[in-house]
């Protein structure tokens, strides 16, 4: 969690402390406005700290009990304003994996130009239907949401046609260790791994590989993606980010045009797709 989301989580906090304090009856006490709604009387605490995320829900019923029902449009877009940067899995998926695509397909159609880095699976951008299912099944068991897998593959496959779009430019980076990791099975990793072959010389993708026994300028983390130099999208494991600030931003460039001297193109990049495709047998 970025200190900024933690800053912005306090201060909404301290907004509804406010509320509560100047509510038209008179100031309300913590166990008072709990009784109100309901609620145990430490989850007011952690609200007005900002230990525990609000939701939309927590803000409007906040905002009646209070006797201020019309301050919710001002909590929500608070709410809003930080949750657009910090996307919980939880929040995201409770839908399913075709939702996030889309938001996916959106935000890439916008761009021209993107840097992607991936440690540990093929760029989603290069991937198989096969090895895609896969993967979305692996996480659908992970966070134990709704599978709607054959739906999220047709949208990830989808925005693969901005590959055969004019003027768009893929700068991929991936590490070698993604080309044995095992995330599917060795039919569909072989296949894969005939995919990624493919793309190398496409006149929009630029791919790099990072062998395992490269020197690293900085140690390989997370993987994430540049959008035109505008936005970053990273992956943890408790949520998406989706940050726009322009000294972030900035950052994480620098990050993958480190991670790019150790990489290696063309031929060389082939080398290391084949040395994992022998790994799988005939």
């Amino acid at each position: 969690m970025s200190t900024d989301y933690q800053q912005a989580r306090k201060a909404l906090g301290a907004r509804m402390r406010e509320l509560r304090l100047s509510a038209p009856g008179g100031r309300l006490t913590g166990t008072q406005l709990a009784q109100r709604l309901g609620w145990p009387h430490s989850k007011i605490y952690k609200l007005e700290g900002g230990r525990q995320p609000a939701t939309s829900e927590d803000l409007r019923a906040w905002a009646d009990a209070v006797g201020q029902p019309d301050t919710f449009e001002e909590l929500a877009a608070r709410l809003k304003g930080f949750e657009s940067h910090i996307r919980s899995w939880r929040r995201q998926l409770a839908a399913g994996h075709r939702p996030v695509q889309d938001a996916w397909n959106t935000a890439v159609e916008q761009a021209r130009v993107i840097h992607a880095w991936e440690e540990a699976v093929v760029p989603g951008m290069l991937q198989t239907a096969d090895y895609a299912r896969h993967i979305f099944i692996r996480y659908a068991d992970l966070y134990g949401t709704k599978r709607d897998t054959d739906e999220a593959v047709r949208a990830r496959m989808q925005r693969q046609t901005w590959l055969y779009q004019g003027g768009r430019r893929f700068h991929a980076l991936v590490w070698e260790a993604a080309l044995h990791a095992l995330a599917c099975p060795p039919s569909v990793l072989a296949a894969q791994l005939d995919r990624l072959s493919g793309v190398i010389g496409m006149d929009t993708v630029e791919l790099g590989i990072l062998p395992l026994g490269a020197s690293l300028k900085v140690p390989p983390a997370n993987g994430f993606w540049i959008l035109d130099g505008r936005v970053v999208i990273a992956e943890d494991w408790h949520a998406e980010l989706w940050l726009d600030d322009a000294d972030t931003v900035a950052s994480y460039r620098r990050v993958w045009d480190a991670l790019r001297q150790s990489a290696v193109y063309g031929v060389d990049a082939q080398n290391a797709i084949h040395r994992a495709r022998r790994g799988l047998g005939p």
